[in-house]
């Protein structure tokens, strides 16, 4: 008869990441990154906002330049 009252505790199965911009195996120092390159572009793709959520709403007045509007310079 087996005891299914207290089964084996299950085990974490550690799957090595990959650097999500050229794949290859992340290093502790820039994790997930591979290199400080990789994590430089990422950083740079953040703040180009170069990464985006689509959506179905449209923007609020009065904001970016999708809207239509013209600025005044000088």
């Amino acid at each position: 008869m087996t005891d299914r009252a207290n089964p084996p505790p299950l085990r974490a199965v550690r799957i090595e990441a990959k650097c999500p911009i050229c794949e290859k195996r992340g290093v502790p120092d820039y994790r997930p990154f591979c290199s400080k390159r990789c994590a430089d572009i990422d950083l740079g793709r953040w703040l180009k906002e170069g990464y985006r959520v689509p959506t179905d709403e449209a923007p609020a007045e009065g904001e970016g330049a999708e809207s239509g509007s013209t600025r005044q310079t000088g």
